[in-house]
């Protein structure tokens, strides 16, 4: 292969390399070429078409967009329109189905009870009063000081230890923000989320849009490493994981990844939503995405296609970041070396930030990086 020569480098095809390769194209100018370890576009928001169903499916995991972010969505409804999905998640406990986040459904169907709001809320109050302390040290403490230990035990605990192989006592208190308890009937997933849906024509659509001036190439099934000399006039934008790209000189980041089996069924629906948990620990999968549900406007064959989500630790595809405070002081090592040591070198998203970002806060962190990277630019 030819020496790469270009103005920008940018490594890595996911949102966050995308938007700012997009920016660095249209507004200056700038040849920018992109390389890619995979075969596709897209990084984990990838979708694409199921042979057999024609269902279209994003090849790891669901990914819904929302943002109350109003610069995020002014910038990418440019390169796509949103259906009108609202994303809810169910949860499949001792073969009956309660309402995630937990809501006042889940909590009077779960203790059988008839309550309203306000007594919804004062139970609940008793049942973590025991619980309550000033700094929770840990995902489990913090977690019963909301929700108590009853629904702690059947929604929470056992799905966490699966999804990230460790007892929610040495897991950061933090994690369980993502987890809201309403005390109405509200069951949707992204309660104050002005704008959400998916791409009318599917996420894989939207990163060719953005990539689709002249002046941008895509190269895949390319590794990047320090070593390797490339002629790049301006910066070089990294977006994997840190730890790797160095050869784990500090040591190596903690990942949760997962794995996907697919099934095709005979039968028009599954489930009867796009998501179900499994917080069972005797079940091996923590949930079973149904795609068909993704996109109501489409019209599809009497077969649907479900895939279960099995957790994975530190395989060669990264997830989810374990944050606690030992791997942050790591990360934090490799990010002021590459400060410190390599010049018109940036980083980040989700792998190079070591970060639990949302698509929304992905796209916001690029706008950014790319204001700042105009502003300092020679």
């Amino acid at each position: 292969m030819k020496k790469i020569k270009t103005d920008f480098l940018i490594v890595g095809s996911g949102l966050y390399g995308c938007v700012i390769a997009e920016r660095l194209a249209n507004v200056l100018k700038k040849k920018v070429t992109i390389i890619e370890k995979r075969n596709h576009i897209g990084g984990n928001c990838y979708s694409e078409i199921d042979e057999q169903t024609g269902i279209e499916f994003h090849k790891y995991g669901t990914h819904i967009f929302h943002t109350s972010k109003k610069n995020v969505w002014n910038y990418l409804k440019k390169f796509t329109s949103l259906n009108n999905y609202k994303h809810q998640v169910l949860s499949n406990y001792k073969s009956k189905i309660y309402q995630m986040p937990i809501n006042l459904e889940t909590i009077n169907k779960f203790f059988n009870k008839k309550l309203d709001p306000s007594t919804a809320e004062l139970f609940l109050k008793n049942k973590t009063k025991k619980f309550i302390k000033n700094n929770p040290n840990n995902f489990e403490e913090k977690a019963l000081m909301q929700i108590g230990k009853e629904l702690y035990k059947a929604f929470i605990e056992g799905y966490t230890e699966k999804q990230w192989g460790k007892s929610p006592k040495k897991l950061p208190s933090s994690i369980f923000n993502r987890l809201p308890i309403r005390f109405n009937y509200d069951k949707t997933y992204f309660k104050n989320a002005d704008i959400e849906g998916i791409p009318l024509d599917g996420y894989t659509e939207v990163f060719k849009r953005l990539t689709s001036n002249p002046l941008i190439k895509i190269i895949y099934n390319k590794s990047f490493n320090l070593q390797q000399k490339y002629i790049v006039n301006n910066a070089i934008v990294y977006t994997g994981p840190l730890d790797k790209l160095l050869n784990y000189k500090f040591g190596k980041l903690e990942w949760r990844s997962v794995k996907f089996k697919k099934k095709i069924l005979n039968k028009k629906d599954y489930q009867g939503t796009s998501v179900m948990n499994y917080p069972e620990k005797k079940i091996k999968f923590t949930r079973i995405h149904e795609p068909r549900h993704l996109h109501s406007n489409r019209k599809y064959k009497e077969k649907t296609l479900i895939i279960k989500e099995y957790p994975e630790l530190n395989s060669n595809e990264p997830y989810y970041p374990i944050n606690d405070k030992k791997n942050r002081l790591i990360h934090s090592k490799y990010v002021n070396y590459l400060n410190k040591n390599y010049k018109n070198f940036f980083t980040g998203g989700r792998l190079a930030d070591y970060a639990y970002y949302d698509m929304d806060m992905t796209i916001a962190a690029a706008l950014k990086k790319f204001e700042f990277i105009k502003k300092n630019l020679k």
